[in-house]
């Protein structure tokens, strides 16, 4: 039986940045004219309402403007998709609804009309506190201009974290500690905090294969994983998850409906979905590209490329894979329901003694501290 209440999240993409970051494999489009947001609001509001014809009744807990940059939305669009999500689904009363935004976005007043439309907690993208780094992730803004933006939100919104990126070139474990204590004087309740990867088809993958671009080897970026724990640890906002902290309470709603495996509709161009309809499991994902999602869902009523049943092995394997990032571990019965089978005794037994999971009364299994940096084949290993 779960101890995991039921949730339900709303995931809504606005695919447009000024800029593309040469890190970013996200799906994020720089567009050179206008965006018509009246047209992508009527597009939006017709998807929302075919997905709620599928998946009807759900009271939502979580909604999410992501992107892209949800920021260079005008306050006046974020409402009006909020009230096309509360016309077909009840949304609680106390859902958290997050808006991320990017410091070169963020005016006092624009900040000021998201509160009003109902937005209560952003995420912004400042990736570093350091100007010569900003320069070379591509970032548009400076380290003085990010926290200006967290100081606006701080003055605007109840609840705001903010992202940094770590183990970047030449970044040593001495640099990141003196940064993330400069990130505590600023921080609210929540902070991520990603490891640099170079994405395949990205700018950075090209320089990296050229090698122009060096990071940090195995050692090093074991030692500024060991640091970012310990930091945050000692300032009172450990890791709830792989990437993620927070004080207690401050965790993001949102993202714990992706990881303890519930349902979520994604809404928008390249947003992914998880839904239960008739029993089954249901993963789907839109066209990406946003002018031919526009036309399809103009077309047709939704911008759907894929929607499949997923097998209870791909839905037992994404379960581990997305629970045991989390430091709560998995609910072990959740699990077997999504598989039909228990976990295997032997390949738990010798993760225990290899010090790499532990079990937590009365049914949760979840990955230790040096487990967590070799998570990928924890998780290959239970699922095999």
């Amino acid at each position: 039986m779960s101890d995991e209440p039921a949730a339900f999240g709303v995931y809504v993409h606005w695919p447009f940045c000024l800029s593309k970051c040469p890190y970013c494999d996200f799906n994020s489009h720089v567009r050179r004219t206008p965006i018509d947001e009246p047209r992508f609001v009527r597009a939006f509001a017709a998807e929302i309402a075919a997905t709620a014809e599928r998946a009807p009744g759900r009271t939502v807990s979580t909604i999410f403007f992501g992107g892209g940059t949800p920021s260079l939305m005008q306050p006046k669009t974020v409402a009006a998709l909020l009230e096309a999500i509360g016309r077909h689904w009840r949304i609680a009363a106390d859902a958290e609804i997050t808006l991320e935004a990017n410091p070169t976005s963020v005016e006092a007043e624009r900040f000021r009309g998201y509160r009003s439309a109902g937005v209560n907690r952003v995420s912004l993208g400042v990736q570093a506190l350091d100007d010569r780094v900003l320069a070379e992730l591509g970032r548009l803004h400076t380290a003085k201009e990010a926290l200006a933006a967290v100081a606006v939100a701080r003055q605007s919104f109840e609840r705001y974290s903010f992202d940094l990126i770590y183990a970047r070139p030449q970044q040593t474990p001495q640099d990141w500690a003196k940064e993330l204590k400069l990130a505590f004087a600023e921080a609210g309740d929540h902070l991520s905090l990603y490891q640099l990867t170079v994405e395949p088809d990205t700018p950075f993958a090209a320089l990296h294969a050229a090698g122009k671009l060096k990071t940090p080897d195995d050692d090093l970026a074991r030692a500024l994983y060991d640091t970012t724990q310990e930091v945050c640890a000692t300032h009172g906002m450990p890791a709830y998850e792989i990437s993620n902290h927070a004080r207690a309470g401050g965790e993001c709603r949102h993202n714990l409906v992706y990881w303890r495996a519930h349902e979520y509709a994604g809404v928008g161009p390249g947003a992914h979905g998880r839904l239960d309809i008739d029993g089954d499991r249901r993963a789907t994902a839109t066209e990406k590209r946003p002018e031919a999602w526009l036309e399809q869902v103009e077309r047709r009523g939704d911008g759907l490329v894929t929607d499949e049943v997923l097998t209870r092995e791909e839905a037992s394997d994404e379960f581990l894979l997305m629970g045991l990032r989390l430091t709560e571990g998995i609910d072990v019965g959740r699990y077997e329901a999504f598989s039909g089978r228990p976990l295997d005794p032997e390949r738990v037994a010798a993760l225990h003694e290899a010090g790499l999971v532990e079990t937590v009364p009365p049914d949760r299994l979840r990955v230790t501290l040096p487990g967590f940096p070799i998570l990928d084949a924890v998780v290959a290993d239970l699922a095999a």
